[in-house]
């Protein structure tokens, strides 16, 4: 590793980002921690893949940097538990057992990187960097998507059934056939639909019915959002994962 001392704070480094390492060697733990620390990031420290799990501030983490020899419970099991958990955060492997069957069961699993030691500190800052920007996406990805649900909740039934059906392409005239209800009433149901979600314009409310899955079956639903929960890199891939899979010839399969 080179001399953390004369690292500087990379620009697009976000000051309150969290990264936690479970790592059974004192002395890495410590080398991650001053690097990590040198451009401006967070960190946890943790000798085992039970004291991790045990961390108080564990979904809180933007990035997780696991070694795949711990005590007890190894890295990759680790990464199952939390998947499990569903701890989101992108999961880094660092090892110096690595090869490359290990590294494809890791990144299918969901882990966004996989550093062989030793390795460059400038490859480690630009993947746990990588790592939280992906992370930061999908918390904002979610946090939208609690606002929608909110909003959805607050609607009535007529007008959840108006606004599937308006935003699926239909004329107020062929919803209100359909509802067996006036035109005026449809568009007062549409109306009032539009404003409690927050659309100024229909292509909006489009979007936000595309976004709740209304044009989705509900077994499409459960299972994309159980995808996203134990593989959060489909949602948000990293083209390393895609480098080392097709070093295995597995990728796209």
């Amino acid at each position: 590793m080179i001399d953390v001392a004369q690292k500087s704070r990379p620009e697009d480094a976000p000051e309150d980002a969290l990264v936690m390492v479970a790592d059974d060697e004192p002395a890495m733990r410590e080398a991650l921690s001053d690097l990590l620390e040198s451009v401006g990031l967070r960190v946890a420290l943790f000798g085992s893949a039970a004291e991790m799990l045990a961390a108080a501030k564990l979904a809180a983490a933007n990035c997780l940097i696991l070694d795949i020899r711990l005590p007890g419970m190894s890295g990759l099991e680790l990464q199952h538990q939390l998947a499990r958990a569903r701890v989101a955060a992108p999961v880094i492997f660092v090892t110096g057992h690595g090869d490359i069957p290990m590294s494809v069961k890791a990144m299918k699993a969901g882990a966004v990187d996989f550093l062989t030691k030793p390795f460059r500190d400038q490859d480690l800052i630009d993947a746990v960097l990588l790592a939280i920007a992906s992370d930061r996406t999908r918390r904002r990805s979610e946090q939208h998507a609690a606002h929608l649900q909110a909003r959805f909740a607050r609607l009535t039934d007529r007008e959840r059934e108006v606004m599937a059906l308006v935003t699926q392409g239909l004329m107020n005239k062929q919803v209100a056939a359909r509802l067996s209800l006036s035109e005026i009433t449809v568009k007062i149901h549409r109306r009032s639909a539009m404003t409690k979600m927050g659309a100024r314009t229909l292509p909006d409310l489009v979007r936000d019915a595309s976004a709740l899955g209304l044009h989705t079956s509900p077994a499409e639903r459960t299972d994309s959002m159980v995808d996203r929960h134990a593989r959060p890199d489909r949602a948000f891939p990293l083209k390393r994962s895609d480098r080392l899979l097709a070093a295995d010839g597995q990728f796209g399969k």
